[in-house]
């Protein structure tokens, strides 16, 4: 092995260089994945949340972070308006207005200079015009400098900027996932917390026979079969070895390309977690590097024994009070993770997952006896510098130290300064056993004592923050939270059944491979952070499918590092010796002995001569009885033949060959599976393409028609009444006032819409009246608001529960047999959803009147006659900010007119609400057996309803269906299944389910049976219909026809998971 004793500059830049070539070409690849969004969609915002993002990022853009930070929105959540500064995570925003005013002009101006290309989306300035426009003196100082030299401004568009940062931030997620599988797979030094072995080889006693055991397997494969064996002990500190560089680079494969992470990476997807995964890879990668320490391992024995009171030494240098290098290297990269969850903390309201795991894993490295001051340093370092700098972010404040939600992490600090100050004392004064017992039992009761009457003073003043109700809904046994206004989103649900391989692929079946291989051989402080994040992110993601996000990064690694461990063994088992990628590139590398080592105290000095002293004769004696030098390996037969030698390298050739050619088509499946999801997964739900009765394909733009429809000819100060989840799109593109959005932050406020969407066409006129001048309405069929009416119904109901009388889930409220029941037909949204498509069915032209319908009928727009003009000039003279003392909750005001509606409703309390001393244990508790058990809530229903009058069939859409005659073939099957398109065919299937027409069924299966098989752009179909309706003949005629029911639509929902929401109702 080459070893010398200096480190070049060159050297170090020839590693950094080397390394940064095997990122480029992984993070240049995912970068052109992520962006296939923006090549076929134009730069175009996505979905609802990226809108409002978009509108923040334009604000702040324009009036700055002191405007930014107190800006109160009175065009959202009309008549109460929304302090944005105060509830919005602004990490995003403030990343995409710097890169647009600050990083990106002169990035581009420099690549202009050089002749290099630059984006044709952008605005070439003069650098010296502008630089006396800028408002920063230190940019207006760039901006001259560049002028003098000749370079250009060269601005992009925040709308651009925006829609590409998801793509951005998504390569730079690949490349710190990458480093984190590099950090968790070399061994850059020899120290007692960077040796590989089982994770409980530290463990009290367990390790110490578990360590007698392993140890002699390890080294009799290293010895016979040129396997590098998690444990084997090496003489270099810094070595990068093949398994670790092939881990690396599998796992940027597997991270640029799987779904899991495409999904909040493609282009236009503007949405909190594009950014935020990158700052939580960044900050496990910071806290796994703070676990390696310096990276010198002179002044730790690579074979470390026991003190005088039988604990396993693991740091030998930190004696007393004093610290080493070690240490404060720990200390200093644990304050860098601080800084990036500072980044997290601003960007992302999973900040507390991070924290919580980082907590976490610290505390398991205690249990599993793994605590040294380099544990302690480091994560005291993380949370003081972390927390901190968190609580300066308007949002978070300080819930750091208020939130029940985040008590975990600060109890593991102080546990973690308790510990560290009885061994600091024990090595200082050299305790027995007893005494150090001893000591610990007084420090724990003390802490115990004042952590107790400090948590009971706080208590009862409401200091402690309740745990939400998403994050109550990850840790109770059935999948609702008991609110319904939670329950009713989709990404909120559990899992399903092959959601895992829907979003992972061939990840899913390999990663718990890696997490087996890691904790049975390749477990050291910083790896041993893979099986928690393994563990927790499968677990919170079965239980809130969106956060199968969260299992992107672990699955990549998990299954990266199994491919370049196997692969790395075949590499070295071959060359029949461990290798050096530094050596192989001709750089130094520095050997142990040759090392300056820091000077260790005198007490563990003195021990460590008399030691060695011993040592030292006993090894003379031995040699003199052998008669050869110590050093000299003894002989083997098997290593010494050469027909041995050269059969074992050839078997590790055909190995590495023969899982190289058995893994080339399940690789090449993985690529064009994800692949399809990512093109897929780029199409914005705003802006779609669909076909024709001709087959021709078109363009359809209805949603944003419609939102510009009202920008053109609606006054500026006009009010849209719609469902919360388009108030994002409306204020983002129509720039018109919403009475609610996607923040969800009022239930009360939700409630009051709900109701008054789904009353009776009168009364629902009576409060819109007051609220609104338009109504807006999804009419497209699929998921549009007649599809989400149950649930506006059932968080009516939370508040004003005379709706649906002793009946949390409003079962009246549902569409029995795919008809509306009697309650369903009466309301607001049903008369204006089908005013005229279905027969019989007529808005009320005295109240309301259809302004705007779009080209293909997606969205229906009504003016509201008979406003209140004193309702609407009340709301203008008390425009009045009535929020609580942390600005985030604001009951607001409401004109006189609601308040005989608004004296009916019973404020809704959750079940984290212990602080307001408010109960609803009777709601709650029916509200859950309706759910556990819907056919009792349905029959209960059926009495309630048993006089209604059966409502009138929908109207049946003729639709031309060209003849082709024949079964379908597998391939003709397959294509119509990937292409999720809203149509006419589509439309006319749902209407033939809804009706339960088994005769138009049979006719469109006798024309083209293939047309069966489409599917919408949610990716439902007839199955999923047929199910949600309880159409069982309909189910039937299908399965017989061979449409499958096997299949997911775009939220990993099956056909039969729908049959449940129908028994519900």
């Amino acid at each position: 092995m080459l070893s010398t004793s200096t480190d070049t500059v060159s050297d170090r830049l020839s590693r950094v260089a080397y390394l940064l070539h095997e990122f480029e070409s992984v993070a240049i690849g995912s970068h052109l994945l992520y962006l296939s969004t923006c090549n076929s969609s134009l730069a175009v915002i996505h979905e609802f949340d990226p809108w409002f993002n978009f509108r923040a990022a334009q604000y702040l853009h324009d009036n700055g972070w002191k405007a930014f930070v107190n800006w109160f929105d009175h065009k959202v959540w009309y008549p109460l308006g929304r302090p944005v500064g105060t509830t919005i995570y602004p990490g995003m925003q403030v990343i995409a207005v710097w890169l647009t005013k600050s990083w990106l002009p002169v990035w581009f101006g420099v690549k202009k200079y050089l002749g290099m290309s630059i984006p044709k989306n952008v605005l070439v300035k003069g650098a010296k015009r502008v630089s006396k426009s800028l408002s920063s003196p230190f940019m207006s100082m760039v901006a001259s400098s560049m002028s003098k030299v000749g370079m250009k401004w060269v601005e992009m568009s925040l709308n651009d900027v925006c829609c590409l940062i998801p793509a951005w931030f998504g390569a730079l997620t690949t490349v710190t996932t990458g480093l984190i599988a590099l950090e968790c797979s070399a061994r850059f030094h020899c120290g007692v917390g960077s040796q590989f072995g089982t994770i409980l080889d530290e463990f009290p006693l367990l390790g110490h026979y578990l360590r007698k055991v392993g140890d002699p397997i390890r080294y009799i494969l290293k010895k016979y079969s040129g396997l590098d064996a998690g444990g084997v002990r090496v003489s270099s500190s810094s070595a990068l070895q093949p398994a670790s560089l092939l881990s690396m680079t599998a796992t940027m494969f597997f991270m640029s390309t799987i779904p899991a992470h495409i999904m909040r990476s493609v282009g236009g997807g503007y949405d909190n977690e594009s950014v935020a995964v990158f700052a939580m890879t960044l900050v496990f990668y910071l806290w796994t590097r703070s676990l390696r320490g310096d990276g010198k391992g002179a002044d730790v024995d690579i074979n470390p024994s026991e003190d005088n009171v039988g604990y396993r030494i693991r740091q030998k240098e930190d004696v007393g009070f004093s610290l080493s290098t070690r240490t404060i290297t720990a200390a200093f990269w644990g304050a860098l993770t601080g800084v990036a969850y500072f980044n997290m903390a601003a960007a992302w309201g999973g900040y507390t997952f991070v924290i919580n795991l980082v907590g976490v894993h610290a505390a398991a490295l205690v249990i599993l006896g793994r605590h040294s001051s380099k544990l302690h340093a480091a994560y005291s370092a993380f949370y003081i510098v972390g927390t901190t700098l968190a609580t300066r972010v308007p949002v978070v404040g300080l819930t750091p130290i208020k939130s029940l939600e985040q008590m975990g992490p600060m109890l593991v600090f102080f546990v973690l300064q308790l510990l560290e100050y009885c061994e600091r004392v024990r090595t200082r004064d050299n305790l027995t056993r007893a005494q150090t017992l001893l000591l610990r039992i007084r420090l724990a009761a003390l802490f115990g004592v004042v952590g107790t009457a400090t948590v009971m003073s706080l208590y009862p003043s409401g200091h402690f923050g309740p745990i939400s109700a998403r994050v109550r809904g990850l840790f109770v046994p059935h999948t609702k939270t008991g609110n319904p206004l939670v329950d009713s989103v989709a990404e909120h649900q559990a899992a399903k059944e092959g959601t895992y391989e829907q979003y992972l692929g061939v990840v899913a079946k390999f990663a718990h491979i890696g997490l087996g291989m890691i904790a049975l051989a390749f477990t050291n402080d910083a790896s041993s952070f893979l099986v928690v994040y393994g563990l927790a992110a499968y677990y919170f993601s079965h239980k809130m499918v969106r956060l199968i996000l969260l299992t992107a990064p672990i699955g990549s690694i998990l299954v990266g590092m199994v491919i370049g461990r196997v692969l790395g063994f075949c590499v070295e088992g071959v060359c029949g010796f461990h290798l050096d990628i530094w050596e192989i590139f001709g750089t130094a590398i520095v050997d142990v002995h040759n090392e300056p080592k820091d000077e260790p105290p005198a007490e563990v000095k003195s021990k460590r001569a008399k030691s060695n002293g011993a040592k030292k004769t006993k090894e003379k004696s031995s040699e003199k009885e052998k008669g050869k030098p110590k050093n000299e390996q003894p002989k083997s037969s098997i290593v010494d033949n050469i027909a041995v030698n050269v059969l074992l390298r050839c078997a590790w050739a055909y190995l590495a060959y023969y899982l190289y050619t058995e893994a080339q088509p399940e690789m090449k499946g993985f690529g064009e599976f994800s692949d399809r999801m990512a093109v897929a997964m780029s199409h914005p739900t705003i802006l779609f393409k669909g076909n024709t009765r001709s087959g021709g394909e078109v363009l359809v733009d209805d949603y944003r028609e419609a939102y510009w429809w009202l920008r053109d000819n609606t006054p500026e100060d006009a009010r849209i009444m719609a469902w919360w989840d388009y108030g994002y799109q409306i204020t983002g593109i129509a720039n018109r006032t919403t009475i609610a959005d996607g923040n969800t932050w009022n239930h009360e406020h939700i409630a009051l819409l709900g109701r008054a969407l789904t009353s009776p066409l009168k009364e629902g006129h009576r409060i819109a009246r007051h609220l609104a001048d338009y109504v807006l309405l999804w009419t497209g069929g699929g998921g549009d608001d007649l599809a989400k009416s149950p649930h506006l119904a059932r968080i009516a109901n939370s508040v004003y529960r005379d709706m649906c009388p002793n009946d949390p889930t409003c079962s009246r409220f549902s569409m029995p047999g795919g008809r509306p029941s009697q309650m369903m037909r009466n309301s607001l949204l049903y008369r204006l959803h089908s005013h005229q498509l279905v027969e019989g069915v007529e808005a009320d032209k005295n109240r309301f009147k259809e302004v705007y319908r779009t080209k293909y009928g997606k969205v229906r727009i009504y003016k509201i006659l008979s406003v209140s003009k004193e309702s609407k000039e009340w709301v203008k003279k008390n425009k009045m900010q009535n929020c609580d003392a942390g600005g985030w909750f604001c009951p607001g005001n409401y004109p006189p007119g609601l308040q005989k509606v608004l004296k009916e409703k019973k404020d809704f309390a959750q079940l984290e609400d212990f602080n307001r001393g408010a109960s609803d244990e009777e709601y709650q508790k029916q509200y859950f057996e309706n759910l556990n058990d819907p056919a009792k809530a349905r029959r209960r229903a059926k009495k309630d309803t048993a006089k209604e009058v059966e409502p009138d069939r929908p109207d049946e859409r003729e639709v031309k269906i060209e003849a082709k005659p024949g079964r379908p073939t597998k391939e003709e099957i397959r294509d119509i299944n990937r292409k999720w398109v809203d149509n006419e065919i589509t439309n006319a299937l749902f209407d033939v389910v809804r009706s339960n027409d088994l005769n138009r069924l049979a006719l469109i299966a006798e024309a083209q049976e293939l047309l069966l098989h489409s599917r919408s752009k949610d990716g439902r179909g007839p199955m999923w219909w047929a199910h949600e309706f309880g159409r069982k003949d309909i189910i039937e005629a299908l399965k017989d026809l061979g449409v499958s029911d096997k299949l997911m639509d775009g939220d990993g929902i099956l056909p039969a998971d729908l049959a449940d929401d129908h028994d519900e109702f």
